[in-house]
């Protein structure tokens, strides 16, 4: 800061007199095309299902899918994050019916593109499908194997984009996935499939929820994920990693989680300059609605949460709170 402002000639508040006054100076606005509504789609499911530690979510059953989706085109939401829910019978070892071509979240990327114009965000991860809960292969003792993984990822992102999926966003945390997928995505001519890439994923205790609502918490159990997603003490390997991922094909990186990573988020677009994203995460949003719900906080800390994701230098979120955001920013 270069400028000399002293008071009387300078008072602060003057600019904070009236909310139109206030409004003007603003530095960072938030609307509906930040927002990125997650839902998860529940196989064999009548209807919705509420998900206890998520209150507001609901699994959806796919006859209910197209209503939901225009619950969110009403709002303006543009784009949504796809989050299976299987049966049990369907999980294996290996994973293997994530690069099934009629699997659950193919199947709900077309019946969402045949019915309306929004951008789908196809999450490649093993865990929904693996009976570990694992997010890649397991070899003989019990370490995810990097490689091993690779070949299975590599197959699930190509059924997801020949399902129709704008963005391919590979979560496992997994070294060369991305230039595993691009090769593969020019290979077949996805020249214009974007690939949002999980550059900066946690291992964090905010996954809670999430890991509830598509049923991997109860296969995992105690197990952790540390060896594949990064330590919650790091900042110069969110660096190195997004570096990597870039080089590799990334179109957007993803900080993942949010709130406790806005330092991380920050680096990232500062350092890269490019279309930097972040996930409030479930473990993140629950708090804050358990918080609203019992009066300890105000219904508004849900739109302060989210603005400071674009204070940090977030050009979009992921967040649970999407929609709900949405209809009070469109009032």
């Amino acid at each position: 800061m270069n400028a000399s402002r002293k008071f009387p000639k300078t008072r602060l508040r003057r600019t904070r007199f009236s909310p139109e006054r206030r409004s003007l100076i603003e530095e960072n606005k938030l609307t509906t095309d930040d927002l990125i509504q997650p839902i998860f789609v529940k196989e064999d499911l009548d209807g919705i299902e509420k998900i206890d530690s998520l209150p507001g979510i609901n699994r959806i059953g796919m006859n209910a899918l197209d209503e939901e989706i225009e619950k969110l085109k009403n709002n303006n939401i543009k784009a949504i994050a796809i989050f299976p829910v299987i049966s049990a019978d369907k999980k294996d070892e290996l994973g293997s019916e994530s690069i099934n071509e009629n699997n659950l979240v193919c199947e709900a990327i077309r019946q969402i593109k045949r019915y309306a114009d929004m951008a789908v965000i196809a999450d490649v991860a093993l865990d929904p499908y693996t009976s570990h809960g694992h997010d890649g292969v397991l070899d003989e003792t019990g370490y995810v194997d990097n490689d091993e993984s690779l070949e299975v990822l590599i197959k699930q992102a190509m059924v997801l984009a020949r399902a129709g999926a704008d963005m391919i966003a590979p979560s496992d945390m997994m070294d060369g996935r991305i230039s595993g997928i691009r090769e593969a995505l020019e290979k077949e001519k996805f020249v214009n499939t974007i690939i949002l890439s999980y550059a900066a994923k946690y291992s964090s205790k905010f996954y809670g929820p999430f890991r509830d609502a598509v049923g991997s918490s109860m296969n995992i159990g105690k197990g952790s994920k540390d060896t594949y997603q990064m330590s919650v003490a790091n900042s110069d390997e969110a660096l190195h990693e997004v570096r990597m991922d870039l080089e590799e094909g990334a179109d957007i990186v993803m900080v993942k989680p949010g709130m406790p990573f806005l330092d991380i988020i920050k680096s990232v677009k500062e350092t890269f300059k490019v279309p930097t994203f972040a996930y409030q995460v479930s473990g993140e949003y629950a708090m804050l609605k358990a918080a609203i719900e019992n009066n300890w906080l105000e219904e508004s800390v849900l739109f302060e949460s989210l603005l400071s994701f674009k204070r940090a230098g977030a050009d979009a979120i992921l967040t649970y709170a999407a929609n709900e955001i949405a209809s009070k920013l469109n009032k």
